[in-house]
């Protein structure tokens, strides 16, 4: 092979290489895949987190701080990026937008959000969003409703599927569910910005309201008298799923409309509660799709 062919093919490769990072790198701020654990030179033990205001939420990472400066209700006081990070975000100059944007290093990004964040180089300072009554519900036939899922992480995964299935909003408590946190925004992978979440004081209440507005409010229990696909009788549902532990709690079994299980011919017959809710998102929407 002459020299001339070895370096074309060395460009090819490169060039080949440089879309391959590119495509891996969208779909990682999207969060298709994971993001690799960055090394820390120092120890969680070693971080100690500041006090946060009230009103004062840090919202990290690309895709998330992307969808978050998106969003014309959210309230933006600060953007702190590197230099590259900036330059991927693709929000033009900083003298030309209407917050200040700060040049700071990886380190300093840790010494606010820890040395286990994956914030990608990007941390937005942000009010929370506002408070969301159900007259905010939106005009969907799909609505999700959670009892007392405490882990952000999985709650994040939940908001990514209900945008997914085109779920109308997310209800949930104000006691024992996470508030609007970076950890709930970035396993959101920015749909947060994208669909209500709805916190209220008592769930029994809730589910009436919706049952006045025609919802079928079906909760989901692995000791469900029927599969879930044969328990819709209504245009409208309204899924509700119960906590990682103790599932959904006796007077919200006693307040749904209908208990229904998702059939597992295999072995393991339960599911953490994000990919349920994946499941039966999906299942619903075979079912309204049909019922057009």
């Amino acid at each position: 092979m002459s020299k001339d062919s070895k370096q074309d093919k060395s460009g090819r490769d490169g060039h080949y290489a440089t879309l391959r990072r590119a495509v891996r790198d969208a779909k990682r701020e999207r969060g298709e895949i994971p993001t690799p654990q960055q090394k820390r030179q120092k120890s969680n033990k070693d971080w100690k987190p500041p006090q946060l205001q009230p009103e004062q939420v840090f919202l990290y990472g690309l895709h998330t701080v992307r969808a978050a400066l998106e969003n014309p209700e959210r309230k933006l006081i600060r953007l702190s990026a590197t230099q590259n990070a900036f330059a991927r975000l693709d929000i033009g100059e900083p003298g030309s937008l209407p917050f200040p944007v700060e040049f700071v290093s990886p380190q300093d990004i840790d010494k606010v959000l820890g040395p286990e964040a994956i914030h990608q180089g990007v941390m937005l300072e942000t009010r929370p969003l506002p408070a969301r009554r159900l007259e905010a519900l939106k005009e969907s036939p799909l609505l999700l409703v959670l009892d007392q899922v405490t882990d952000p992480h999985n709650v994040g995964a939940i908001m990514r599927s209900a945008v997914a299935f085109g779920a109308g909003a997310i209800i949930t408590t104000q006691r024992h569910s996470p508030t609007e946190s970076g950890v709930l925004a970035k396993s959101a992978s920015g749909a947060l910005e994208l669909i209500p979440y709805i916190q209220i004081t008592n769930l029994a209440d809730a589910l009436g309201e919706l049952h006045k507005l025609g919802f079928q409010t079906i909760g989901l229990d692995s000791e469900g008298p029927a599969a879930l696909e044969g328990t819709f009788v209504a245009d409208k549902v309204a899924l509700v799923l119960g906590s990682e532990g103790k599932g959904l709690r006796q007077k919200t079994r006693e307040t749904v409309t209908a208990l229904a299980r998702l059939d597992m011919p295999g072995a393991i017959k339960s599911l953490n509660v994000s990919n349920a809710a994946a499941v039966a998102l999906y299942a619903t929407r075979q079912h309204l799709a049909k019922a057009k």
